[in-house]
């Protein structure tokens, strides 16, 4: 099991305890950095290279904006996480321009924090349900042609879309099994059917076309 070290950048001193007391929990956490403004996680970040970094969208010195902007091209490797309060259209637009690999309210359960870390380090992209219907609603509609690439070129059934949905909110093969009660070998069976309909080649691509399209 590999373990990831993360940093949590927040101007709320109590917050940062918190979490830091939650995710000492977590199995797959190693290590716990923290930072109180984008400045000072840069810093950090060039120290001790977390595998994910919990970023506020809202902090004196530097933003949370500007501060995965830099990370993300200094360390593109790096996984970053908005976690913030903020669910205004233009905040979630500019994180993910910025190369947020995930985007979190505050006041979500614990377990959906800690299921965002676990989905941005297997690569994917992690969007709260609640801001993917503003994302959804705040896409402007398309009044061109349409290119190869946003074609859906056959309907998703019923269980591909329960597994779709289970995509997009970061859940691992074996997750989506337990899930739906079926075996891991259904569930693969599955994603291959629906990268397939949605011609993509990767989860990360399904669970943006999945939101690009109100699909889930």
């Amino acid at each position: 099991m590999t373990k990831h070290s993360i940093l949590i950048v927040d101007d709320n001193t109590n917050l940062r305890a918190g979490l830091k007391v939650l995710f000492e929990q977590c199995e797959l956490v190693s290590e716990i950095h923290q930072a109180s403004n984008g400045r000072e996680a840069l810093n950090v970040a060039s120290r001790v290279a977390p595998a994910v970094v919990l970023l506020d969208v809202g902090m004196p010195i530097m933003d949370g904006i500007e501060a995965c902007q830099q990370m993300k091209q200094k360390w593109p490797d790096m996984k970053v996480i908005m976690l913030t309060s903020h669910d205004d259209e233009r905040d979630i637009f500019a994180a993910l321009a910025a190369g947020a690999n995930g985007y979190c309210l505050k006041d979500a359960d614990f377990g959906r924090l800690e299921a965002a870390v676990n989905a941005v380090v297997r690569g994917d992209l992690w969007i709260d349900s609640s801001i993917a219907h503003k994302v959804l609603r705040a896409l402007p509609k398309s009044g061109g042609a349409t290119t190869p690439t946003e074609v859906i070129y056959e309907q998703l059934s019923d269980r591909e879309l329960q597994v779709l949905q289970l995509i997009v909110e970061g859940l691992s093969n074996q997750e989506i099994g337990d899930r739906l009660s079926i075996k891991k070998d259904t569930v693969k069976t599955h994603i291959k059917h629906i990268m397939d309909k949605l011609a993509v080649s990767d989860r990360t691509q399904a669970a943006v076309k999945a939101l690009r399209h109100g699909l889930v």
